[in-house]
């Protein structure tokens, strides 16, 4: 097991001028991107290989990161996605017998800058302030002019399109062939525990490029949809705005999460927006307006669905709100048998609320096919 190079310094430039020092932890180099913060005590490595945090530098904020070291199964997609990261204290040693490496060499091996020593309660805090906004971390950078020239690079997550960057380039199939029921997903960012819930409830699920067109979904002759999580501003994906439209046409079951929410809101009419800091962690309170019953919930968006718009709507209905700030965490599209939530209901990490969602996705499609 490698020791890191604790004392290597490292340095953190917010885009407001705020500079932080810190130490090295991680590789080398220089990375940017939008800073973001996490609150879950657990479940680290499935947070960074999440693609809906490409583009982005995250706080981990609880206090140790790295003490069970990382596991080659415990991961959302094939790599980590996540810009940069930055922790309070690192953990030199890892305790699971069942780890196969520690954070440090993990980090090292995907090539991911960090920094440690940072007050990452203080920090969050700023964030939650002043809201979202860019920063670079460097270890080889010393000086504020060339920190800000790289910093100058990183671009806005407003208006940036980054589905098409990460989706899978060649069709693939999951669960046995001969199912009773097959899936067809859209990805433009999809967690790998998304694909297994639906393999797990006896789908055979064939996971689409972001671009496909409806002509090509078809041929797999789908009795369902479901359009996945993702990174990026959902405003600038016309193209997949244009697909859900199509989808939604057919009248098929359909259901989306994170992305796959906002993208069904902007097919109907409603528009959505940059939030202040977002929602990332796995304790967030949710209410179901349709059964009373709260959940608590695995969250990671920095967009939201515009609640005013919603409230001029005939024909898209608010299921589920988040019980901190009110903001709409779900909702269905009258007279078509779709469905979508904010939240993550595979929850990984986190808890399994939610999960009751996969169930649903699944009795819809059985009742169509009667």
């Amino acid at each position: 097991m490698s020791v890191p190079q604790l004392e290597t310094p490292a340095l953190l430039l917010l885009e407001d001028g705020t500079l932080l020092k810190g130490k090295s932890f991680g590789a080398k180099g220089t990375c940017g991107g939008e800073i973001c913060f996490n609150t879950g005590m657990t479940g680290y490595q499935e947070v960074f290989t999440d693609p809906s945090y490409t583009g982005q530098v995250l706080i981990m904020n609880n206090v140790y990161i790295g003490n069970y070291g990382v596991k080659d199964g415990d991961v959302e997609s094939d790599s980590i996605k996540i810009q940069g990261l930055i922790c309070k204290n690192i953990s030199q040693r890892y305790s699971r017998f069942k780890a196969n490496d520690s954070l440090e060499n993990y980090l090292v091996k995907n090539n991911i800058v960090a920094i440690y020593d940072v007050d990452t309660r203080a920090l969050v805090q700023h964030i939650r302030s002043k809201g979202a906004m860019n920063c670079i971390i460097s270890t080889e950078i010393t000086d504020m002019e060339g920190l800000q020239a790289e910093l100058n690079k990183v671009p806005d997550m407003s208006g940036l399109e980054l589905s098409s960057t990460i989706s899978t380039k060649e069709p693939y199939t999951l669960g046995n062939p001969d199912a009773f029921l097959r899936i067809a997903v859209m990805d433009y960012g999809v967690k790998i525990n998304i694909l297994q819930n639906l393999t797990d409830r006896g789908a055979y699920v064939k996971v689409f490029p972001a671009k496909t067109d409806l002509a090509t979904l078809l041929e797999f002759q789908p009795h369902g949809f479901f359009i996945s999580n993702g990174p990026g501003d959902p405003a600038s994906m016309d193209y997949a705005v244009s697909t859900v439209k199509e989808i939604l046409a057919t009248n098929k079951p359909f259901f989306g999460i994170c992305l796959g929410h906002q993208l069904l809101a902007e097919a109907n009419g409603i528009p959505t927006y940059k939030m202040h800091h977002g929602h990332r962690g796995l304790n967030h309170p949710v209410k179901n307006l349709q059964t009373g019953k709260s959940e608590i919930t695995t969250q990671n968006h920095g967009f939201g669905v515009d609640p005013e718009a919603i409230k001029n709507s005939d024909h898209v209905e608010v299921t589920h709100v988040n019980l901190n700030d009110g903001s709409i965490e779900g909702i269905r599209i009258k007279g078509k048998k779709a469905f979508s939530v904010q939240y993550h209901p595979e929850a990984t990490p986190g808890p399994h609320d939610s999960r009751y969602l996969f169930d649903d996705f699944i009795k819809m499609i059985e009742e169509d096919m009667k």
